[in-house]
């Protein structure tokens, strides 16, 4: 079962698991989107399958926020606010070794290898890079982890993971971007924890919020007043 998170007659926001897929791939497993349509058909009693556009996508294993349109025109419209950057995305990561500083603004060049389905970030821009910036402040402490709150202000490939490991922190979890040890359900500790825009209809500013996961470590943090999001 899908949890929803928001709802109306434009849009529909998710609560998506670190297991689902944001879309089709060649895995054959069935992807969010899919799940998301047939919760819509069952609901509204609509013949066929539901219209549902995708605005913006998650890693698979990462959990959190993900925002679909239910109408082609709330499509169109969201597509506007991503590429302009209108749309406030605010993270949540755990990782193992303290940041360089308690809060930054960092900036890398990042670009994708298609092969190894990875980005590298670079300090200075070379030559098929892409700009990538990010803000982090330490939110969290625990006996052996930092919990990290992230704004991005760029969406590229893999780029919180790229650049949080760039700094020395991976996320944890996260082998392709050098954390040691996976994490026993397969997810990276990295959650889409927020969204906020202008309703692409109605105008009016809606902000989404998912709750931190359930599971151990994430409970380490999931009372902490320093967590203002």
């Amino acid at each position: 079962m899908i949890e929803v998170l928001y709802e109306d007659n434009h849009l529909i926001a998710v609560n998506k698991r670190s297991s689902d897929l944001s879309q089709g791939d060649s895995s054959g497993d069935t992807p969010l989107d899919d799940q998301v349509k047939d919760y819509i058909s069952e609901k509204y009693g609509k013949p066929g399958r539901a219209f549902l556009g995708i605005a913006h996508r998650l890693d698979r294993p990462v959990g959190g926020v993900i925002l679909y349109a239910r109408t082609s025109k709330a499509l169109k419209r969201l597509n506007e606010l991503f590429q302009k950057r209108e749309v406030r995305k605010i993270y949540v990561a755990i990782v193992r070794e303290r940041p360089p500083k308690d809060e930054d603004t960092v900036v890398h060049f990042l670009k994708k290898n298609e092969q190894q389905n990875k980005s590298y970030a670079y300090d200075k821009e070379i030559k098929g890079s892409k700009r990538a910036s990010l803000t982090y402040r330490i939110a969290g402490r625990s006996d052996k982890y930092y919990l990290l709150e992230i704004e991005l202000h760029s969406g590229r490939h893999h780029q919180i993971r790229a650049q949080l490991s760039r700094i020395g922190c991976p996320v944890k979890g996260d082998l392709k971007y050098g954390y040691p040890r996976s994490n026993d359900d397969g997810s990276i500790s990295l959650f889409a924890r927020m969204l906020e825009f202008t309703h692409p209809v109605r105008q009016t500013k809606l902000t989404i919020r998912a709750p931190l996961p359930g599971s151990d470590v994430w409970k380490l943090f999931g009372s902490n007043p320093e967590i203002i999001w």
